[in-house]
C-alpha cells in the first residue's frame, strides 16, 4: 500500500515510476527502497552501478523493532541510503544516533470517502488485522470477561487466521464469549464500513511500525485504544490518554469500560484523534515527497 501510494504521488508530480519486488538493473535515476532487510541486495547492486545516484530507504516496523538487532543488512542498507524515511515520529528514536541526521518522518496519508452520517452501533468495538503472534490478537477477547455485567460493549474482530492454532483460538473465543465475534477476512471496503460504525478501535500489537489501520481510524474520527508501544505512540501522540501496557487485558478492560461509561474520557480520546487528522492528509504527504525528491535531485 505504501509503495502504490508513493507511486501515485510521484506520477502526479511528473515522475516515471516502476514498482518492483527487486531492482531490475535498469537505467534508474533514483531508487526508493521499502524494507531495509528485504531490499538490501537491490540497494547494494544499485549503489555499485550508480554510486552517485540517490537512494531513499523507507524503514518499516520489522526493520526497526525486530530485524535491526538480528540482521546486519539493516544497518548496512541504512548507511548506504542517502535519506531515511520513518512513517511515524517515535521511529526516529530507534535509528542509530550516527544516522539520524539523514532521517525524517513522512506520515502515511489516508483519504476515505464514507458518509459521515453512518449510524454507530451501541457500543461496538472493532479490532482489525490478521491474526498472528506479534499482534497479540486475543488480548481484547481476554479482556471481555473482565468487564462489569452492565457493559454493553461488543467486539467484531476482522482478520484472517494465519495458522491453525490462531484459527482454533479464534473459534473458541467466538463460541464461548457472547460479546466477541470473529468475522475473519473481509474486503478493505467492508473493514472500513465496520470501522466507521464502531465507537472504538483496539490495536493490541506487541510490535508495530505504524499501522495503517490506525491512520484510517484517525481519518474516520474513531477513537483508538492502543497498546503502549513506539509504533502506536508515533501515530497517536505521546500524550494520548488511550494507552494500556502490552498484553495487559485487565488494563484494556478498564479503558474500554471507561470509554463506554465516562463521556468526558471518551470526549478526550475523540479530541486527540481529531487533532491528528492534519498529519494524515494526502496533500501533506505529497508535499513531503515532493520536497524530498527536489532536495535529492538538485544536490
Amino acid at each position: 500500500m505504501t509503495a502504490l501510494r508513493w507511486q501515485g504521488f510521484l506520477e502526479e508530480l511528473g515522475y516515471s515510476v516502476e514498482v518492483t519486488e527487486s531492482w531490475s538493473e535498469g537505467d534508474t535515476g533514483l531508487l526508493i527502497a521499502l524494507h531495509a532487510c528485504r531490499s538490501h541486495q537491490s540497494i547494494v547492486e544499485f549503489k555499485k552501478k550508480y554510486p552517485s545516484r540517490p537512494i531513499v530507504l523507507i524503514l518499516t516496523g520489522t526493520d526497526l523493532y525486530r530485524d535491526m538487532e538480528n540482521h546486519s543488512e539493516v544497518i548496512q542498507s541504512m548507511e548506504m541510503a542517502d535519506q531515511l524515511i520513518a512513517l511515524q515520529s517515535s521511529a526516529l528514536d530507534s535509528i542509530p544516533t550516527s544516522l539520524r541526521y539523514k532521517a525524517q518522518v513522512i506520515y502515511q496519508s489516508v483519504e476515505i470517502d464514507i458518509n459521515n452520517s453512518v449510524t454507530k452501533e451501541d457500543f461496538l468495538v472493532s479490532i482489525i488485522g490478521h491474526l498472528r503472534e506479534e499482534k497479540d490478537p486475543f488480548c481484547v477477547a481476554r479482556s471481555l470477561p473482565l468487564l462489569p455485567s452492565d457493559s454493553k460493549i461488543t467486539v467484531r474482530h476482522l482478520g484472517q487466521a494465519l495458522n491453525s492454532q490462531m484459527k482454533d483460538l479464534a473459534r473458541n473465543f467466538n463460541a464461548t464469549i457472547d460479546r466477541y465475534q470473529w468475522i475473519g477476512e473481509v474486503s478493505h471496503a467492508d473493514a472500513l464500513r465496520i470501522l466507521s460504525q464502531s465507537r472504538l478501535m483496539v490495536i493490541s500489537s506487541r510490535m508495530e511500525g505504524g499501522a495503517h489501520v490506525v491512520s484510517e481510524a484517525i481519518a474516520l474520527g474513531i477513537p483508538v485504544i492502543a497498546s503502549d508501544i513506539p509504533g502506536n505512540r508515533g501515530l497517536l501522540g505521546e500524550d494520548y490518554p488511550g494507552y494500556y501496557p502490552v498484553a495487559d487485558e485487565s488494563a484494556l478492560a478498564n479503558l474500554l469500560y471507561r470509554s463506554e461509561t465516562m463521556p468526558t474520557f471518551y470526549a478526550s480520546l475523540q479530541k486527540y484523534i481529531d487533532s491528528r487528522k492534519e498529519l494524515i492528509k494526502p496533500a501533506r504527504e505529497k508535499q513531503s515527497i515532493q520536497e524530498l525528491l527536489s532536495a535529492l535531485t538538485t544536490q
